[in-house]
């Protein structure tokens, strides 16, 4: 795991020394307790665990009662790692203050140390109001997946002039109101190399950014090959855990059917003078 924990100093001084961020989701304590023991910097309860975990089929549904459920899972099996709480949809976009309320529930009731919201210069003043209570934010511009009735479906975002501007103005308009990272999501590689410069503090993550942000996040059932169906084209599978998985579940089922499991060496034993007596 990292040497300390993980602060919003820490990924600022990470982006400022040029080196790159590893980010992963996780939605449970397993998953978190795995993480504890690698070098990711920062994990993502993204509401992305609409999907993942709750088969919902998209983000939009998910609850902030879910959200916080999960968050708080996942910081109890972490160590020295960041945790970032999603917000979910239509717990900040009806106004400011149910946003801070939203906001405040998560970090008090999960104990996580930053949240992440969709949305670029619209939501810039929440974001400065979060902030100065101190709340730390993520931002996230590009495909925004909560928004994505609105942008005709999950496609890459900024690819003319005028869409690549307002991603640009977007990210500015966040860090200046002080978000400290922003995921970049489905963005063409060279703008997002473009916007990553023009950030002075905060950290781009790139999730199909392309390899000039400061960061990268992926979802973990992706890159551990455990994603069934459809995969995006930014995702690698760094194991192939679904293989791995069901033939595992099929030898189980196999050896109970034939009796093989359990053996004596995963068996309790008792006196045999007590069981002599109760016969």
């Amino acid at each position: 795991m990292p040497s300390a924990k993980v602060t919003v100093n820490t990924i600022s001084s990470m982006k400022q020394a040029g080196t790159p961020i590893a980010m992963v989701t996780a939605y449970d304590y397993t998953m978190a307790k795995i993480i504890s023991n690698t070098e990711i910097d920062m994990i993502l309860v993204g509401d992305s665990l609409g999907n993942v975990m709750l088969g919902y089929p998209s983000t939009v549904p998910v609850t902030l009662e879910e959200m916080i459920h999960h968050a708080s899972a996942v910081v109890r099996g972490n160590g020295n790692a960041m945790v970032v709480c999603d917000m979910p949809f239509m717990s900040y976009q009806v106004s400011h203050e149910e946003g801070m309320r939203s906001a405040g529930r998560i970090m008090k009731e999960t104990l996580c140390d930053a949240v992440k919201l969709e949305g670029g210069s619209e939501v810039a003043p929440l974001v400065r109001k979060m902030v100065s209570a101190g709340i730390p934010v993520v931002g996230h511009i590009g495909l925004t997946p909560q928004y994505a009735n609105v942008l005709g479906g999950y496609k890459v975002q900024g690819k003319n002039e005028q869409t690549a501007r307002k991603l640009i103005q977007d990210a500015l308009a966040l860090e200046e109101a002080g978000a400290f990272a922003i995921v970049l999501e489905c963005v063409p590689a060279k703008l997002a190399e473009l916007i990553t410069s023009r950030l002075h503090t905060a950290a781009s993550i790139g999730i199909g950014g392309g390899a000039g942000c400061d960061g990268q996040v992926l979802v973990c059932t992706d890159l551990l090959g455990m994603t069934q169906g459809h995969v995006p084209k930014f995702v690698k599978n760094f194991a192939g855990l679904n293989e791995i998985m069901t033939d595992a579940f099929n030898r189980y089922s196999a050896e109970v059917k034939s009796k093989k499991f359990p053996a004596a060496e995963h068996s309790f034993n008792m006196n045999e003078d007590i069981l002599s007596r109760l016969q």
